[in-house]
């Protein structure tokens, strides 16, 4: 039987509610939304990126226990939420659900406040329909998890022993208040005592896959280990990296990021890694291999910074332009210094100056494009990813040449970054001009 109010959602809705009844006794008796992974509450990082998406108001459906501890969470973020108290606890979830049907109305995003969401998996998901489901889950237990058999694009079977699947519920839904005349039959039914599964399988809910990105819940300490990391993975910006970043940093700096995101802030971060990189520099007074060893260190450090801001949602604009302040520093003073030690002649000095000019221009390039268009480069012109000359590939390429510190090697050096770096702004400046049209004047 499909029951009303269940048809297709297109606009995103502006309620939520939370489903936050549960005593967490597998968390020591502690609400589980409330608990910190990435540095931020659970309940803060879902509320935070459903409001990006258009959410303004929010349910939350808690016991009398953790009453006072919403409350003033609640209070402390100043978000506009409302709190129902649910004063059996003990029964299932699908109850908690019905007591919030005086509260919404039309279209609302429903999810379960242990679950915790990467930004990409609520970009997609509040944009479906139903059960929002993951054909292929990564950040979960699937021998734990509640699976789901589909037929029509409709739920036909869910719970956590089903033999046969197709996808993993993901805890998120987007209903319409046509689900509480479901409610209301269960309720007579089962006495108040049921599933929110047992809801979904008796309203034959519409099915919107979002397969492979990060989502996860936490049930026990062990699990937020799992939800940290999974945090800090798919907190990878990608778009601007270089070869280097993709296939060796990003290996290094999200396996830190993981150990340390609750533990320090982004601003934290960037100090150490501008530290690192300086220490590099005067380092090349002293030893030419340990330098340029501690300058890929700080290379890969300079990502961590960034990770850990995405994880945290604690990103921002001051924050990503002083750290590329921070960056030029760090490239002009080493550079400046490693010439200062090896160089001598003034054609090797024009050559030296050369390169520092061309390590400005690669950025220059880019970030002017920024800052006349307010557009990203990288996404306008996605062959700028494959040019070769990003920070990150002459960083690693430096530590290569100064690993053997002959004369000439580090000669050929200053020379293929000379050359390297205006090549790639020169093509940065041809590709983009390629792709923007200005507008015609009459």
């Amino acid at each position: 039987m499909l029951f009303p109010g269940l048809k297709k959602v297109m606009a995103m809705p502006e309620t939520a509610v939370i489903l936050a009844a549960g005593l967490g006794t597998r968390m020591g008796n502690r609400p589980k939304g409330l608990i910190r992974v990435a540095g931020r509450e659970i309940l803060y990082r879902t509320i935070v990126l459903l409001k990006r998406k258009g959410v303004e108001r929010f349910i939350i459906v808690t016991n009398e226990h953790y009453e006072a501890l919403y409350r003033e969470f609640i209070e402390r973020h100043g978000f506009t939420a409302e709190l129902v108290i649910n004063p059996e606890p003990e029964k299932g979830n699908g109850h908690s659900l019905h007591l919030a049907r005086g509260t919404v109305s039309g279209k609302f995003v429903l999810v379960m406040s242990d679950h915790v969401y990467s930004e990409a998996f609520i970009e997609r998901a509040a944009k479906g329909n139903g059960l929002i489901a993951d054909r292929r889950p990564r950040w979960v237990d699937v021998s734990e998890a509640t699976k789901v058999k589909v037929r029509n694009n409709r739920v036909e079977r869910i719970g956590k022993n089903l033999r046969k699947w197709d996808a993993v519920d993901t805890g998120f839904f987007v209903l319409d208040d046509g689900i509480f005349n479901v409610t209301e039959e269960l309720e007579r039914e089962k006495k108040g005592d049921y599933s929110l599964s047992e809801v979904v399988e008796r309203a034959k809910l519409p099915v919107t896959f979002v397969d492979g990105l990060g989502w996860t819940d936490v049930d026990t300490p062990e699990e937020i280990k799992r939800a940290r990391r999974m945090l800090v993975k798919t907190a990878v910006k990608g778009i601007g990296d270089g070869f280097v970043s993709r296939h060796l940093n990003r290996k290094i700096s999200t396996e830190i990021s993981a150990l340390l995101v609750d533990r320090v802030t982004p601003n934290q971060m960037t100090a150490v890694a501008f530290a690192t990189g300086i220490l590099s520099a005067l380092l090349t007074l002293f030893s030419l291999p340990l330098a340029g060893i501690l300058y890929q260190v700080s290379s890969i450090l300079d990502g961590v910074d960034g990770e850990i801001a995405r994880a945290q949602l604690r990103t921002s604009r001051l924050g990503g332009y002083i750290d590329s302040i921070l960056d030029r520093y760090v490239d002009g003073s080493f550079l400046a210094l490693l010439a200062y030690s090896t160089l001598e002649g003034p054609l090797w000095y024009l050559i030296a100056l050369l390169t520092l000019l061309g390590t400005v221009m690669v950025s220059y390039s880019t970030e002017r494009f920024k800052a006349a268009f307010c557009r990203d480069p990288h996404r306008e012109v996605p062959e700028l990813r494959n040019l070769p000359g990003k920070r990150d590939e002459r960083i690693f390429l430096t530590m290569l040449f100064l690993l053997y510190p002959a004369e000439y090697m580090v000669k050929s050096l200053f020379l293929i970054l000379a050359l390297l770096t205006h090549i790639r702004a020169a093509l940065t400046a041809y590709l983009v001009s390629g792709k923007v049209s200005e507008p015609k004047t009459i």
